[in-house]
């Protein structure tokens, strides 16, 4: 059997640390293609400490549960922006609301790893490039059943591609795409559905052949249940309107339950203007650690601003950043 591309391996193993180490394939040394899939993506649930299950109201909820596009207010596009050890990561995704039919949309991920030069024989010279990077597309839908109740689904194609420019011999135009799913639903309850409980599915698909079936990697699927709860802050009339919020996941590989990944995070809101996010994100690798975000609204437009701190010193630590404009 052929290995992947030394290339794909450098990456893999660059996502490996970011993601969770369950992703070694059949041979020592390859690693899934599709790890990015593991990577957070948005600034406000990486803020909370990547507890987004449970969470809702933005057009990110996509990545982290489709069910959370049912509690949209209204229309929405959003951007995703984050630079990571392995890639700069950039994410788009426009979400319409209907009061009859529930909130639908699409996204498209994009993971770009650089790129990287072929050098010619005896370290001459470079004599080709390849640009290597993942794509992912999503059309969603999401809806609310009854008053406490939200469902929501994701299709998906997951794409790895590597392009050539000048000669690159066996690294020339690599590409394998797949297709998976993403399923989820969140429950309402308490006084003015102060508690939300969410459990969602995702990455449940094909395997991804990039060079041939024997070298097919299965996607990293993945099962969660969380929760968010919204503290009673009790104001006089006339002052200023504070929120509260905490969130708790548990994340586990479809089918072994016995090790769950456990995600914790709080928010503080005022006024629906200004927003203090932190978490911490109990990952089995080295991208544990605390997360702090900010969030600030002016009028249709949210910005979202988060720092990763690993817990590890070993690489830099990420910044992501979000734009959400209301339709």
């Amino acid at each position: 059997m052929r290995r992947p591309p030394s290339s794909i391996r450098r990456i893999a193993l660059a996502l490996l640390i970011l993601a969770s180490p369950p992703l070694v394939a059949q041979d020592a040394g390859t690693v899934s293609g599709a790890a990015f899939l593991l990577v957070p993506v948005g600034a406000r649930a990486t803020a909370l400490g990547q507890a987004g299950i449970a969470d809702g109201g933005s057009s990110e909820a996509v990545f982290w549960n489709p069910a959370g596009l049912a509690s949209l207010t209204s229309s929405e596009f959003g951007v995703q922006y984050s630079s990571t050890l392995a890639s700069k990561n950039t994410a788009l995704g426009v979400y319409l609301l209907s009061n009859r039919l529930g909130a639908m949309g699409i996204s498209a991920y994009l993971a770009d790893y650089g790129a990287q030069d072929i050098q010619g024989p005896g370290g001459g010279l470079p004599i080709g490039r390849v640009e290597p990077k993942n794509l992912e597309l999503l059309a969603s839908y999401a809806t609310d059943i009854g008053r406490v109740l939200s469902f929501g689904i994701s299709y998906k194609l997951v794409q790895f591609r590597q392009d050539c420019q000048g000669t690159c011999g066996e690294l020339a135009d690599v590409v394998g795409t797949t297709q998976a799913v993403d399923l989820g639903a969140q429950v309402a309850i308490g006084p003015n559905r102060a508690l939300r409980i969410g459990a969602v599915l995702r990455h449940a698909g094909f395997k991804l052949q990039v060079q041939n079936r024997d070298q097919a990697d299965p996607l990293p699927t993945r099962f969660g249940i969380g929760a968010a709860y919204t503290l009673p802050i009790r104001m006089s009339e006339g002052q200023s309107q504070l929120t509260a919020r905490v969130l708790a996941d548990l994340v586990d590989k479809w089918g072994e339950y016995d090790n769950p990944e456990a995600r914790i995070g709080a928010e503080l809101g005022y006024n629906d203007v200004l927003y203090l996010r932190m978490g911490y994100a109990f990952l089995h690798s080295e991208a544990r650690g605390a997360a702090l975000g900010v969030g600030l609204r002016f009028e249709r437009i949210t910005i979202d601003l988060t720092r990763v701190l690993y817990q590890a010193s070993t690489f830099d630590d990420p910044l992501f950043l979000g734009l959400r404009i209301i339709l």
